[in-house]
């Protein structure tokens, strides 16, 4: 190794090809491996040294350990196998684009310190406006509106309860005397984004048979709070809750929440990449009247996390919150107006190139790829929910909602989880298992960047047969 320690640039170019085959090597056969690792509290720690290396150690021993301490300790979550939660999908161009952006180390806080960095992110992100079918003023290019990458969609509902803080504060409104409105089956980041805002009251307003919010109840909660002296601030709408993908009714929240100036803000986390699809479209009808929508890339359109967008309907109250210019950070072009300093529209004020792996996905799958993958798992968890609904020992607790399938065993809890208990003892296929209320219930989440039919005809057998076993 040379005196300056540092790997030269063939030292590199050698142990990077190393380092691709070894992920392709992977991504060959991590559909053999078993999903969750058999490893006890402790054990991977238990593997590494008391303390750092004095001396340098061979590149070798770096990939060894690969193997023989990472592998052993990680959950597969790109596994064909893989159906519980929901993904976290990787693919070829985001995995390449992750190690360009990282080669390129750019800090990207403001437009003036990496000018490529923003201005691919607002194209990328204008180009996704029109695959989702989202209004055209939400794009930095008509605004006012605009676009931004966060680190996920707990990240985005955050930032958006502070928004929504500041501007009832603005309206006069006292801090302690806000509230912050959601489905009861709205995920858990709805809640902790509330409380991490500062909001002292969270309703979680009851949902109808399908799960989904009660628009009345919405409403008669509001009521019940203003006449206690209380100031409704946000709501957040869910397209596709974590549970069982329930569908917020979007456009008749609308109305309730204009009347009573509340910020309404929608959580598509996972559903919201099929929206590629414009027959899904259905489902975030009244979204052009929203003030802010984010999704995950990261779960089902193959983007490797990190990676999520908001976009928001007018980019001015979110500037307005979250900037603050010290000296340091002041340049001409962003004194010019004429540029984005995306550091200005979340939290953190360092930003990495993550615009790079979504503007490889898209290109690389283009519009057509990615909206047959989606039609694929949706198509795949259709059958399944019919499969289901004809089998004598299983039951539905909710529609198939875009390729979730939410079941359970008719004989009750115990068997449902026994249900659970044979798909995951398979090794090579892991669900979830969950409840809603007192019912237990199994989910299966059908998305995984190579799931194919032939891996839920896998899944399939195993639960006709434990079924079967009850």
């Amino acid at each position: 190794m040379p005196d300056s320690f540092h790997m030269t640039p063939d030292d590199f170019r050698r142990h990077g090809h190393e380092v691709v085959e070894w992920v392709a090597s992977y991504m060959e056969r991590v559909g053999t491996l078993p999903i969750v690792p058999a490893v006890a509290p402790g054990d991977v720690r238990a593997a590494l040294p008391d303390a750092a290396p004095e001396e340098p150690e061979p590149f070798a021993a770096l990939l060894r350990d690969l193997d023989d301490v990472v592998l052993p300790g990680i959950t597969h979550w790109q596994s064909p196998g893989w159906f519980a939660y929901f993904p976290a999908n990787a693919s070829g161009p985001s995995i390449l684009a992750e190690l360009a952006a990282a080669g390129l180390g750019a800090q990207g806080m403001l437009w003036a310190t990496s000018p490529a960095l923003t201005e691919v992110e607002s194209q990328v992100l204008d180009w996704l406006v029109a695959l989702l079918g989202l209004p055209a003023s939400w794009t930095t290019a008509d605004g006012p509106g605009g676009g931004v990458i966060q680190m996920s969609a707990s990240d985005s509902t955050h930032v958006v309860h502070v928004v929504a803080r500041e501007q009832a504060i603005a309206r006069g409104a006292a801090t302690d005397a806000l509230v912050a409105y959601g489905s009861a089956q709205a995920h858990s980041s709805v809640e902790r984004g509330a409380r991490v805002a500062g909001f002292r009251h969270v309703r979680l307003v009851d949902v109808d048979d399908a799960f989904a919010l009660r628009p009345g109840a919405l409403r008669a909660a509001i009521e019940e709070d203003r006449a206690n002296g209380l100031v409704p601030a946000i709501v957040t709408s869910a397209i596709g809750t974590t549970g069982t993908g329930a569908v917020d009714p979007v456009a008749e929240i609308v109305p309730i929440a204009r009347e009573h100036g509340t910020w309404h803000h929608v959580d598509a986390a996972w559903a919201g990449a099929a929206m590629v699809c414009e027959e899904h479209r259905v489902h975030q009808a009244g979204v052009e009247h929203v003030d802010s929508y984010t999704f995950n890339p990261h779960k089902w359109l193959f983007t490797n996390f990190d990676c999520n967008v908001l976009w928001v309907a007018d980019r001015a109250p979110l500037i307005a919150t979250l900037s603050i210019l010290p000296p340091y950070l002041r340049n001409a072009a962003s004194e010019s107006g004429a540029v984005i300093d995306y550091r200005d529209w979340h939290v953190p004020l360092g930003r990495r190139f993550r615009a790079l792996k979504l503007w490889w996905v898209l290109r690389h799958y283009g519009a057509s790829g990615l909206r047959h993958h989606v039609r694929e798992h949706v198509a795949l968890a259709r059958e399944l929910g019919r499969r289901i609904d004809a089998h004598p020992a299983l039951e539905r607790i909710a529609p198939v909602s875009f390729a979730l399938v939410c079941l359970r065993h008719v004989d009750g809890d115990a068997a449902t989880d026994a249900l659970a208990d044979a798909i995951n003892a398979t090794g090579t296929l892991h669900v979830t298992p969950s409840a809603v209320g007192d019912r237990r219930f199994v989910r299966i989440s059908v998305g995984q960047t190579h799931t194919t039919g032939a891996d839920v005809e896998r899944l399939w057998a195993v639960v006709d047969a434990a079924a079967a076993r009850g």
